[in-house]
């Protein structure tokens, strides 16, 4: 979701503070020097500060010019109360943001300290990356994500104006949920994908690496969560082991039941369990929120070398299709990898025949 303001237009007119420099704060910050809103970084890793504020351009001189309008807080979870208290006693002109991935607990603590509350609201932007730290951040991070706005009983209407701002300045899509619903989702969408992701990576560790090198593009794609930054999600996951534990209990039961009709070959049961999960995948929506579309695939044979997917896009763009997705894959042992394409059916077909006139080894779109 593009936004249409302009640095004239916004609610935000001082400096905003961004403590806390890692992928989602540095992502941030570049987009707001993007809109030439004047942002100042703090982290207590000087490594991370430094390398945040040579790709944002920020510097202890601007800091010390500034006094912040709005504070965004980006720390690990255990850490934000602290932060927030600790900037609201030196700062209690300002507004106060944190985008930590856990709501309940830390909106009941702020809502003690009322001088605070009203100038407080927690966002959790739903953009992370496997990969962490100043050095992963983009400044189209948060392009077309989720932005879940938790409100205190009485955050006032600029603050939450202010949240709503943000994120529409981020390129987000806006929504609302109280706290307390939005740690049971995450538990749902972010939390268990992550363990699973992790159960799966765990249970390779006793694999050959030569067998590994066997594995194709769906073991990449389901244990790719498993990369993720172990101290961020110790405690993401022990703050939220609330709303995750019913829900974990729920999946060890599906994979208690799946265990058992394998162990005594009851195939209609191993079919069962197979079918609820395709069910349950198909209720995820498609692109931008809207009904989940069929796409055509397109497999293309390239040489794994530079360049190579450039060059398809720039075939794409000359014949003006839309790619909606693509997975890659590399054969083992060869210098050849392949490139599926999703696309609507109609752009497939004209794609694959315009590739294969240009002399690619593109082969017949197909269905899923």
């Amino acid at each position: 979701m593009q936004t249409s303001r302009t640095a004239n237009s916004l609610a935000i007119k001082g400096a905003v503070k961004i403590v806390g420099c890692g992928l989602i704060g540095t992502s941030m910050a570049l987009r707001l020097k993007e809109l030439r809103i004047p942002v100042f970084l703090s982290d207590s890793s000087e490594k991370n500060l430094l390398l945040a504020q040579d790709l944002v351009g920020s510097s202890v001189e601007v800091k010390n010019s500034l006094d912040p309008e709005l504070i965004i807080v980006a720390t690990p979870p255990n850490v934000v109360l602290e932060v927030i208290k600790e900037e609201f006693s030196r700062n209690p002109n300002s507004t106060f943001i944190d985008v930590s991935g856990i709501k309940s607990k830390l909106v009941n603590q702020v809502e003690g300290i009322s001088a605070l509350s009203e100038y407080f609201v927690s966002v959790h932007p739903m953009a992370g990356r496997e990969v962490s730290g100043p050095e992963s951040a983009r400044a189209d991070l948060f392009e077309s994500r989720a932005w879940i706005i938790s409100q205190t009983h009485n955050s006032n209407q600029r603050t939450l104006e202010f949240a709503e701002e943000l994120g529409e300045l981020m390129g987000a899509a806006i929504y609302k949920l109280d706290p307390k619903t939005h740690d049971s989702v995450i538990a749902a969408i972010s939390h268990l994908p992550q363990i699973l992701s992790s159960a799966l990576g765990g249970s390779l560790e006793n694999e050959t690496a030569s067998h590994l090198n066997l594995a194709g593009q769906g073991l990449r794609d389901v244990s790719r969560l498993a990369d993720s930054d172990p101290d961020l999600w110790v405690a993401l996951l022990a703050g939220n082991a609330e709303e995750i534990l019913p829900k974990l209990a729920l999946v060890i039961n599906r994979l208690s039941k799946l265990s058992r009709a394998l162990e005594l070959g009851e195939n209609q049961a191993i079919r069962t369990f197979l079918s609820e999960g395709r069910e349950g995948r198909n209720r995820i929506p498609g692109k931008h929120g809207l009904a989940k579309r069929d796409y055509t695939f397109v497999p293309i044979v390239i040489d794994d070398k530079p360049g190579g997917l450039a060059r398809i896009f720039n075939e794409c763009a000359a014949i003006d299709v839309n790619v909606e997705d693509l997975t890659m894959e590399h054969s083992p042992g060869q210098a050849v990898g392949l490139i599926t394409l999703a696309l609507s059916e109609s752009d497939a077909i004209k794609l694959q025949k315009h590739l294969v006139s240009k002399g690619w080894l593109a082969h017949a779109p197909r269905k899923h």
